[in-house]
């Protein structure tokens, strides 16, 4: 069975947050009277920028951010409605695959199920599970997850993971005896590096265009 996470594995996470500033700019214009708010987030993207994207942004347009504003801003982001798609490559393997599929996300639950609708993955991945949906706690690394994806597989044959961030997707499956397959994307946001061996996947790939032979060649190692 193979399980995919969601975010830059199956699409960019950079254009949920570019769809996440578009929709912004509208949303502070309506509400504070400012223009330019989701350009200013986006170049501080492109920058770098992580964590005070929008604190960074208020303050280059000269706005305080006083009161509620950034958890407001927060909250739309996170519930807006994404335009996002599929990048061509996953869209291609999911459409010529038969599976058995499975998906494991961290985030907020909603924001997920928001992407995971918008991509339309639910008519190939019968297996979904968004940790975000259980207590904090159990999102990635922690086995839960894959504990389930391993009782939903009914066809007997090895579990894969598919995934981009190093960091946390790879070292739980690797030790459960599955094989693991860092993706990496141009612009994807984590880094790519893992910071020692038992956190890194079997193999790296940079398109699902590469998956079935990079899986043939790490089943034949496993004879």
């Amino acid at each position: 069975m193979i399980v995919f996470d969601l975010d830059d594995t199956l699409y960019l996470e950079r254009d949920f947050a570019f769809s996440g500033y578009r929709y912004l700019d509208g949303w502070m214009k309506q509400r504070e009277g400012i223009s330019g708010f989701g350009n200013a987030c986006q170049m501080l993207f492109e920058e770098g920028e992580r964590r005070h994207i929008f604190n960074r942004a208020l303050e280059s347009l000269g706005h305080s951010g006083d009161g509620n504003l950034i958890p407001d801003l927060v909250a739309a982001y996170r519930g807006h409605t994404p335009q996002i798609t599929l990048a061509p490559d996953a869209a291609r393997y999911l459409e010529h695959h038969s599976g058995p599929f499975g998906l494991i996300t961290d985030g907020p639950a909603a924001t997920q199920n928001a992407k995971i609708v918008s991509l339309g993955v639910e008519q190939w991945i019968d297996h979904i599970r968004k940790t975000g949906d259980w207590p904090q706690g159990y999102g990635k690394p922690h086995p839960r997850a894959y504990e389930e994806m391993e009782e939903r597989a009914a066809d007997g044959g090895p579990m894969v993971y598919v995934a981009d961030n190093p960091a946390k997707d790879f070292v739980t499956p690797k030790a459960r005896g599955w094989i693991t397959v860092q993706i990496r994307r141009t612009g994807a946001v984590h880094s790519p590096h893992a910071k020692e061996d038992a956190y890194a996947a079997h193999v790296e790939i940079t398109s699902l265009d590469e998956l079935d032979a990079a899986l043939k060649e790490q089943m034949g190692h496993r004879k």
